[in-house]
């Protein structure tokens, strides 16, 4: 296959992860190559009687010590994941004020966010009903808007280029990717992007409990097994992920480590509901792969969105089937979203982060709790995989039927260069 984009090549040079499972990329890296799961019943105040027993919660996260309190104060949970996560990003790359200050119209943002800012405006609401209007903090008409990480990481860092949110329901976070690469093509320097959520407040686990899918499962090693024949749904998390995407040969000049190669990208439409199509998704990895110069038998790993219900396993292995030929039966594909649990618009960004991560190390993930694979699909379970990786497929879908396919090459440091 031929590639089809021109033009400046944008990279990944800086991780920022605050998950289940690990702040930061390395401790992230450590319990997702060791196939940590940490899934275990929901501990948020008010949600104790609520169906959703089982989900993956960020412990030891102290925003007072990583966000300073004017921003602390205006914002919800996933923004304080967002900002944190920017913060790492940035380090990871090297990338400090004196290397924009000089044009900060050069640097930009690009966030996607499903839940929003529930736990904010739950408390808000309830101010507003229980004591009246007066007692309503005016940042409650930004707090919970989905949009509030992307504004309030540029504000805070100064950045002045192509700010954006992605409204593309859980497929969002790939397709923040998208967006970064294009600005980066048209010249930015760089750009901060990602996806982070905080959907374990009260509120926001009502609104998740008519889901299609969503796991009600009291055991943790039991809630979410995806591809296997005791598949029950999906169980929600919190946390994400955010990048530092740059032009490739500017990075490089600059000393910058160059991670990963954002080499392609597609995003189809299919029905709403309809989780047991396997075209829209099938047609998505195609188009990465087509704008990646990408043959089928190049991919050495696919990071599956794994939806956890017997239908839309099925269809995802028969996307792949339908995209991959008969290398879909032997490339490697991995779940570690299934010990952390799948959060939303930023289970793309994790599984994202776990891509370039592993093509670094050469090493394929395992996927948590599951062992009993009823697919066709070489699934890598019980203990992580060494194996030359070049490139990797990441997939997400989303309910409302968003399908995406994000296509990484490794940086000149992975092991398979």
């Amino acid at each position: 296959m031929k590639s089809r984009t021109a033009g400046p090549v944008a990279a990944i040079t800086g991780i920022g992860v605050v998950a289940p499972n690990g702040i930061g990329a390395e401790a992230f890296w450590k319990a997702t190559q060791a196939g940590d799961s940490v899934l275990d019943r929901v501990t948020r105040q008010g949600c104790e009687h609520l169906p959703v027993r089982v989900a993956g919660e960020v412990r030891g996260f102290d925003p007072g010590s990583l966000v300073e309190d004017r921003f602390l104060v205006q914002t919800d949970r996933f923004s304080h994941y967002a900002l944190a996560a920017a913060d790492l990003a940035l380090e990871h790359a090297r990338l400090g004020r004196a290397d924009y200050e000089d044009d900060p119209y050069a640097v930009g943002v690009v966030t996607a966010a499903g839940s929003g800012g529930g736990e904010f405006g739950q408390r808000e609401l309830q101010r507003l009903w229980g004591q009246g209007p007066r007692y309503v903090g005016p940042y409650q008409s930004i707090a919970w808007f989905y949009a509030a990480s992307t504004g309030q990481i540029s504000i805070r860092r100064g950045f002045k280029g192509p700010c954006g949110v992605v409204c593309s329901d859980e497929a969002g976070g790939l397709d923040a990717f998208a967006h970064a690469g294009r600005a980066i093509r048209q010249g930015s320097r760089a750009m901060l992007v990602g996806a982070t959520e905080a959907p374990l407040a009260p509120y926001s686990v009502v609104c998740q409990v008519g889901y299609e899918g969503l796991s009600t499962a009291d055991d943790p090693e039991r809630a979410y097994r995806p591809f296997t024949a005791k598949a029950c749904g999906f169980v929600p998390a919190e946390g994400g992920a955010m990048f530092t995407v740059e032009d490739a040969a500017k990075a490089a000049r600059r000393g910058a480590p160059v991670r990963a190669l954002l080499a392609g990208h597609c995003a189809t439409f299919t029905p709403p509901g309809r989780t047991d199509d396997a075209d829209g998704l099938a047609h998505a990895v195609l188009g990465a792969l087509r704008e990646a110069g990408c043959a089928p038998e190049e991919v050495d790993v696919v990071f599956a969105d794994a939806l956890g219900t017997p239908e839309a396993d099925a269809a995802e292995a028969a996307a792949l089937r339908a995209a991959l030929g008969p290398h879909a039966a032997k490339v490697p594909v991995t779940a570690p979203k299934t010990g952390t649990g799948r959060a939303y618009c930023a289970a793309g960004t994790l599984d994202a982060a776990a891509a370039v991560l592993a093509l670094e190390h050469g090493v394929v993930p395992p996927t948590p709790n599951v062992f009993d694979v009823c697919h066709d699909l070489d699934v890598v379970t019980g203990s992580a995989r060494v194996a030359p990786l070049r490139t990797a497929l990441v997939l997400s879908r989303g309910r409302m039927g968003s399908n995406t396919a994000l296509v990484l090459r490794g940086g000149p440091g992975s092991r398979a260069q």
